[in-house]
């Protein structure tokens, strides 16, 4: 494909994104299948181009406003102007790429040339930018976020706006962590040791993982460091009985599986049948025998009710707003909705509800966000405790340093991660037990 070819299919691919195609990722990704012919530089020229916009399009759309005048704000005017400001084209290039040609943009209008005219050479800040847009936020998230981050806001926006690095996890089942980093780099691929995280690897460069022996059998799985802590603040150990009770395709449930050797049994609850069976050929490659996967109709399901006070750890990953993850998904911060948040708020109230049943005296309901959000995390947890007396806080730092061995990274009886500060996706994490019930009196013989 050439230039121009690999910016139309941009153009148009971004077009279907406003339009509510679906999720940037899944959207590309049906791209490429329907055409084949794109080569491994077309699928990163166009990937490029527009996660490009997509990470700045509060900043596109701001001076596409102030140099565009009356120009309408579309896909094309977000390409132009990314171009030029994020990617970098030198004129000539951007005139070759829009010349009409078949398969090629439309040549650039007297009205966009003006607009590109009134841009700055290189600087897509600009001082008189309100902060949300300075940020590449939407407007409404504006307070919430600030609630949550403080002071913290503009560095912290700053790097979920930056591409994240891989985050690989070591497979306890089939090797320890300096054994995943020797065969990869028997396979040429460079990886750096997690500083958080005693199982992950990181990479910074773009790998065909799918390809490499190293995943084909299981060594390691691709999970950020972020969720890696979460799942292992579970502290599930071999012999006990544990529900990962939204487990999804199962990125979690491995690394508990793997915390557990194998040994006790793990049940993976799921209101999602498709997404229970995307796990099942990552549990084989894994070699977790353990696993039983149930499928439930909706949190309350009859499965719960008939295994109260069962097991020793229960593991909710909560649905969320993933604010936590906008480096990976720069879209899905434009999908989100003011009801999205008071929804999913609800529903984690209701999940962890009925989550606690499963608890047994003694044992350990873990709750866990991919969340930024004070709403969806500490609130959370403040108002499950209120409501749950039978249930006390797991000070973070006690639960770290009996899994880890060593300090935790912040001094809170939760845990939140987050890019700036840790390197990590965002993050929350809080550990609550529930209280032994008391032992009962031993009654007085009453007969003479």
């Amino acid at each position: 494909m050439t230039p121009g070819a690999r910016v139309e299919a941009a153009i148009g691919l971004l077009a279907e994104i406003d339009r509510g195609g679906g999720p940037a990722d899944d959207t590309v990704a049906n791209y490429f299948r329907r055409h084949r012919f794109a080569g491994v530089k077309d699928r990163q020229a166009i990937s490029g181009h527009i996660y490009a916009v997509l990470r700045h399009r509060a900043q596109l759309d701001w001076w596409i406003a102030r140099t565009g005048k009356d120009l309408p704000i579309d896909a094309r005017k977000r390409v132009l102007i990314a171009l030029k400001l994020v990617e970098q084209w030198p004129d000539d290039e951007m005139k070759r790429a829009f010349d009409g040609d078949r398969f090629r943009p439309m040549t650039i209008s007297n009205e966009e040339q003006a607009m590109l005219a009134g841009l700055p050479p290189s600087e897509m800040r600009h001082k008189e930018m309100p902060p949300e847009v300075a940020g590449n936020y939407p407007a409404w998230l504006g307070p919430h976020l600030e609630a949550a981050l403080g002071k913290d806001l503009p560095r912290e926006m700053r790097a979920l706006n930056e591409p994240a690095a891989l985050d690989l996890r070591a497979n306890l089942l089939k090797a320890d962590r300096d054994t995943a980093w020797m065969a990869l780099k028997q396979e040429n691929i460079e990886a750096a040791q997690t500083p958080l995280s005693p199982l992950g690897l990181r990479v910074f460069e773009r790998i065909p993982l799918g390809t490499l022996e190293t995943f084909k059998s299981g060594l390691i799985e691709v999970q950020d460091e972020g969720s890696q802590l979460a799942a292992l603040l579970a502290d599930a150990r071999p012999g006990m009985r544990v529900v990962d009770f939204c487990a999804g395709a199962g990125g979690k449930t491995l690394t508990l599986v793997a915390a557990m050797n194998n040994r006790g049994h793990l049940v993976a609850c799921d209101v999602s049948a498709k997404r229970l069976e995307r796990a099942t050929e990552r549990l084989r490659r894994a070699g977790a025998s353990i696993v039983q996967r149930v499928h439930l109709s909706t949190e309350r399901d009859k499965w719960v009710k008939k295994h109260v006070g069962g097991f020793d750890r229960v593991f909710v990953d909560a649905p969320c707003t993933g604010t936590g993850t906008w480096r990976r998904n720069p879209d899905a911060k434009w999908r989100l909705k003011p009801k999205d948040l008071e929804e999913l708020a609800a529903l984690q109230a209701e999940i962890l509800d009925s989550a606690q049943r499963l608890v047994k005296g003694g044992g350990r309901l873990i709750y866990a966000t991919c969340s930024l959000l004070r709403e969806e995390d500490e609130s959370q947890i403040e108002q499950f405790l209120e409501t749950h007396p039978d249930f006390s806080l797991k000070p973070i730092g006690e639960v770290w340093r009996e899994v880890f061995e060593s300090e935790p990274p912040h001094r809170s009886h939760t845990l939140r991660l987050s890019p700036a500060r840790d390197g990590t996706d965002g993050f929350f994490v809080a550990v609550m037990e529930r209280k032994l019930a008391p032992k009962p009196e031993p009654r007085e013989d009453a007969s003479p």
